[in-house]
Parts: C-alpha cells; sequence; structure tokens
C-alpha cells in the first residue's frame, strides 16, 4: 500500500474514511446502483477525478494557471471519436485515434510551454485562454470533420455495446454487458492515471515543482532550469488530460465541443480544484465527487425538499428545482468559507495538530 500511494497517505482518519468510501463507491458502482443515471454520475466522477488532479499538478504543485485544460481534454476525446466514426469500429482505430490525440497534444502543450511558459503568469494565462478559445471555434466549424456544434456520436468495438453479454447468468443482481465493461475500462484507467500523478507529485520531480511554486527565483538559484520544469509538467498534464478526454468520449459515445472544450468545463475544474484543496491530490478525489453528485442530484432533493415544504410557500419557492443553480453557488461560498484551504487541506490540517 505504502508504494501504490507513493508514501502519500491521507494522515487524517475522517480524511481516509471519506476516500474509502468513494473508492469502493465508484468500485462497485454498477452492483450497488440501478439505472443509467447513477452509472453515468459514477463515471464522470472518475473521468473528473483525473482531470482535476491533472490540473492540480499544474495549478496547485507548479503555480500556473492554465486555461487550456479543456482544449488538450477535447483533443483526446475528439481524437478517440473521430477515429472510431470514420469506419467499422474496431480496438486498431481507437489505439490510432488515441495515439494520434497523444502526439497532437503533446506537440501543442509543448508549443504552448515554450512560447509563454517564458511570460509572467497571467500573461501565459491569457495565452492559454486565446488558444482553447480558438480550438473551439475551430472544432465547431469544421462541421464536415468534426460535426460542428452538434458533435458526433459513435459506434464502439463489439465488446463494449449493450447488447454484449461478458456472462449468461447474472453477477450480483446484475447483467455484465457492454457498459459495465466499459464503465470498468474507465474506472480502472483513471485509477492508474490518478496513481501515476500522485507519484509525480511525490518524486523529486515533483518536489522541485514544489519549490518553483513557492519562490521560483530561489529554485532557479539553486540550479534548477525552472522553465523546463514548467514545460515538462505542463506536457504531463495536458497528456493525462487528453487521456482522461479519450476515456470520456468511450464512456458517452460521443463528441461535441459544449460538452469537451466549453468554458463551462474549465469552470467545473477550478471549482472542484478549490473545494477540494489545491495542492492535494486527494482533493480532487473529494472535490469530484461532492462537485458531480451535487451537479447531478442536488435539483432532484431540492425538487422533493420544495413539494415536502408545501405548506411553507416562503421555502417553497427558495427550494424549488429552478434555483439549483443559486444553491449550488451558496454551497460553493460556504465551503470557501469554512475550508478556505479546501476540504482536505482542512482536514489534513486537523490531522497534523493532532
Amino acid at each position: 500500500m505504502k508504494q501504490i500511494l507513493s508514501d502519500d497517505f491521507p494522515r487524517n482518519r475522517w480524511l481516509g474514511l471519506i476516500l474509502v468510501v468513494i473508492f469502493f463507491g465508484l468500485a462497485f458502482a454498477p452492483f450497488i446502483t440501478s439505472g443509467a443515471r447513477p452509472l453515468n454520475t459514477a463515471a464522470t466522477i472518475c473521468v473528473y477525478i483525473v482531470l482535476v488532479a491533472s490540473y492540480d499538478l499544474l495549478l496547485g504543485y507548479t503555480g500556473i494557471v492554465s486555461f487550456a485544460h479543456t482544449m488538450f481534454f477535447g483533443i483526446g476525446a475528439y481524437g478517440i471519436g473521430l477515429a472510431l466514426a470514420s469506419g467499422t469500429p474496431s480496438w486498431g482505430l481507437a489505439a490510432v485515434g488515441l495515439l494520434a490525440a497523444l502526439l497532437v497534444t503533446l506537440v501543442l502543450a509543448l508549443i504552448v510551454g515554450l512560447f509563454a511558459l517564458r511570460v509572467r503568469a497571467i500573461f501565459y494565462a491569457m495565452i492559454t485562454l486565446a488558444v482553447a478559445s480558438s480550438f473551439a471555434v475551430l472544432a465547431s466549424q469544421l462541421s464536415d470533420f468534426t460535426g460542428g456544434e452538434d458533435g458526433k456520436t459513435f459506434s464502439v468495438p463489439a465488446l463494449l455495446s449493450p447488447a454484449y453479454r461478458l456472462f449468461e447468468n447474472e453477477i450480483f443482481g446484475r447483467v455484465v454487458d457492454g457498459k459495465v465493461i466499459t464503465y470498468y475500462i474507465v474506472f480502472i484507467g483513471c485509477a492508474l492515471l490518478f496513481l501515476f500523478l500522485l507519484r509525480i507529485v511525490n518524486s523529486p520531480f515533483g518536489r522541485v515543482l514544489q519549490a518553483i511554486r513557492e519562490n521560483d527565483f530561489r529554485a532557479e538559484a539553486l540550479g534548477y532550469r525552472t522553465v523546463y520544469y514548467r514545460i515538462l509538467a505542463n506536457c504531463i498534464a495536458a497528456l493525462v488530460a487528453a487521456m482522461a478526454g479519450a476515456l470520456m468520449a468511450l464512456w458517452l459515445r460521443y463528441v461535441g465541443p459544449k460538452t469537451m472544450l466549453s468554458f463551462e468545463v474549465m469552470t467545473d475544474i477550478l471549482l472542484i480544484v478549490v473545494i477540494g484543496g489545491m495542492g492535494t491530490m486527494y482533493g480532487a478525489v473529494v472535490g469530484a465527487t461532492l462537485f458531480i453528485l451535487a451537479q447531478n442530484y442536488l435539483k432532484s432533493l431540492m425538487g422533493v425538499a420544495s413539494s415536502s415544504l408545501v405548506d411553507v410557500p416562503l421555502l417553497a419557492n427558495a427550494l424549488h428545482p429552478d434555483r439549483w443553480m443559486l444553491w449550488l453557488g451558496v454551497l460553493f461560498v460556504v465551503s470557501i468559507y469554512f475550508f478556505p484551504a479546501g476540504i482536505v487541506g482542512k482536514l489534513r490540517g486537523s490531522g497534523l495538530k493532532n
């Protein structure tokens, strides 16, 4: 366990308990839930954990503010989506699409890093915002190739088809079909990518990134080529984001600019990083789980609460499902007020005091 977690334990029993519950909840989601919505929520949580953790490698561990993360996420999604849509779905086409997406991601991350990471942080953020916006517009306008604003749906290899059955009999009351197999590909892929990022931030390379975040002039004076480390961190984070995008596309069997490249996705990533805690990989786990659950179920819960409070019109109106975005914002403000260092930062801080 020490090697698997790179000697980076939760260091707080409550945080450890929360992480265990999330892990087993995601690992057995197909067998403890029923219906498409809970499984879709669990798969989205898995992908967002990796996407947010890769962004935290930039923001929380290196101090780089980038708005191009959704672009790399989208490249990974479009790579596998367009490849599978171009012919008879097969694992070979999926592999070619993924490799092409990773190559494009690496080249773009390298170019953006070489030309932009030498300038001040605010200018780098503006450059990445411009590049990401240009890419989103390009994806929308190349409708013959990308499907434009409507995006593209595509088929997957037969093993991942809902009609495919791995076993004739049910396992724990659930048919193990292609959808369940796809979920476990997403779950295992995301778990491996998360452990890879955990290893990165706890390696000597990760320590240098944290030194650059704290004081880049001092790190430079100690002999570290900070631009080289920043570019490498940018490339690693971009590649992981692209693989997260590929897993998301494989799960949804759809790619489109609103789902993969919109600024809303970038906003969600930033909110999750802040809620979970910057500079803590476990923050991505806790933050993504809470945020995606709230995004999917807060509206339904408010509907139930509003119906039960019909005798109190003021409360019933305040909790009307149409106001779920307002309450999501309130929950965000409350979490920032009580957990200024993020939920994981707060729990780990209290753990160290004890």
